[in-house]
């Protein structure tokens, strides 16, 4: 199963506020934090609220709902794991595993998971994965990361911890460096999009720290989209709109998508003459062409 991720809202796992605000918020995701959001000393309790906030009747209007544990470098991995999966299991779409290193992490996640699904009297394997890149190691290991567990639905680009372990001289997470002439995430970001296409899983973009910078937002989610990452992360209801409209491809293009798809498909039967090339719109189009289309329309939904 594909789910829309064109926007996932961070709502911190601590406040019964923020997470009654997201309840009916416009986004395809939510993810509950435990992790940055979350203060140590509250840590605990906010497994709990989280498990409340799972088990109300009110639900999210986001048809996914995430939860993100801290990473295993931590005394409550485990713990995240066991208390929130056996308390409200039944409604936790995936987990969000931070500042992940290497293929042992996921694999460890993997097996308390299933075993609190197990406990809990889940169906094993229910609950996906959301894998976050966030430093030099983890992008040395990405592509044994991506093929780590059958779980895995998605890698997502951490841009602050990435921009801090790798020393840059900007304090504005999400937001180009002073001084470097280029696109100093291109790397990064087009490794960890190659990885996840090479297995089968969505490429998820990392927030945009500037709530009141709307442009700036909307400048880092188009270069993203651009690439062809499938959704960004937002961390506040105005960065919403902008992001599901950067995320759905144009209407123009979806049309062109369906067009060149029902040409090709009548070209290449024995009944249109079975050729390997055609022209849509004055443009050659051929097998290459074809995979462009449909993964076009596999954006919205549409399978062809």
């Amino acid at each position: 199963m594909t789910r829309a991720r064109r926007t996932i809202l961070a709502v911190p796992g601590s406040s019964d506020r923020f997470i009654a605000k997201s309840r009916t918020q416009p986004v395809d995701a939510i993810f509950l934090d435990l992790e940055d959001a979350v203060a140590p000393p509250v840590k605990e309790a906010s497994r709990q609220r989280i498990v409340e906030a799972l088990n109300d009747p009110q639900g999210w209007q986001a048809p996914t709902v995430t939860y993100r544990v801290n990473d295993w470098s931590t005394p409550w991995t485990t713990m995240d794991i066991v208390e929130v999966v056996g308390g409200a299991g039944a409604k936790v779409d995936c987990i969000v595993l931070p500042k992940v290193t290497d293929a042992d992490q996921v694999k460890a996640l993997d097996l308390v998971l299933t075993q609190a699904e197990q406990a809990a009297g889940l169906p094993v394997g229910g609950i996906g994965l959301e894998l976050q890149i966030e430093e030099a190691r983890g992008l040395l290991h990405v592509a044994e990361i991506a093929a780590a567990s059958a779980r895995t639905e998605t890698l997502v680009y951490g841009p602050g911890d990435w921009m801090a372990s790798m020393g840059m001289k900007t304090l504005n997470v999400g937001s180009q460096p002073p001084g470097y002439v280029g696109d100093a995430f291109h790397h990064v970001q087009m490794s960890i999009l190659v990885a996840a296409r090479a297995h089968g899983l969505q490429a998820i973009d990392g927030p945009f720290v500037g709530i009141r910078d709307l442009e700036g937002f909307k400048t880092s989610a188009s270069s993203s989209a651009a690439l062809g990452y499938d959704g960004k992360w937002v961390l506040h209801p105005s960065q919403v709109e902008a992001g599901n409209d950067i995320f759905t491809p144009p209407a123009e293009n979806v049309e062109r998508a369906r067009r060149i798809v029902g040409a090709y498909r009548d070209a290449t039967a024995e009944a249109g003459g079975a050729v390997g090339a055609i022209v849509v719109d004055d443009e050659m189009v051929d097998g290459a062409g074809l995979a462009v289309a449909r993964a076009t329309l596999a954006k919205i939904g549409e399978r062809a």
